[in-house]
């Protein structure tokens, strides 16, 4: 027996479109995680990128069980002495919660260039309004 090696030629990407309303943060991110990865597919290659896009809409409505909201903190820095930023979760949902969902899936990808290049699939939108109706997304329930 050989183990088939897909490349992206070989596989029919699809859109889908997933709705994170009532939807847990961390558990929501790793299932977009596996199909940005392709892990839903029995043609799941780890070495290529054979996932799905993935449209994520009412991102604003997304929930965090116990005291994340105010004790999760998101850092960033200048690269400057003294340049380290924070904001805590509630803080980042109120201002862009688009970021928040995209930073917890960022965090389940591989940490290399086939991670940055699944990550450009994700689209996350904080409202039910999003431009990609011409793709025809599939809606799918987690």
């Amino acid at each position: 027996m050989r183990t088939e090696s897909y490349k992206r030629t070989d596989i029919e990407e699809s859109w889908i479109i997933i709705d994170a309303t009532g939807k847990t943060l961390g558990r929501f991110a790793s299932k977009i995680a596996d199909i940005l990865s392709g892990k839903n597919k029995p043609e799941y290659t780890p070495n290529a990128d054979l996932g799905d896009y993935v449209i994520v809409i009412n991102a604003g409505e997304i929930n965090v069980t116990g005291k994340k909201l105010d004790q999760k903190a998101y850092y960033r820095h200048s690269g400057y002495p003294g340049g380290i930023k924070s904001k805590t979760l509630r803080k980042v949902i109120e201002e862009s919660p688009t970021e928040a969902v995209k930073s917890a899936v960022k965090g389940m990808l591989p940490k290399s260039k086939l991670g940055r290049q699944m990550l450009t699939k994700l689209k996350v939108y904080s409202d039910e309004n999003h431009p990609h109706s011409a793709q025809k997304p599939i809606a799918l329930e987690l």
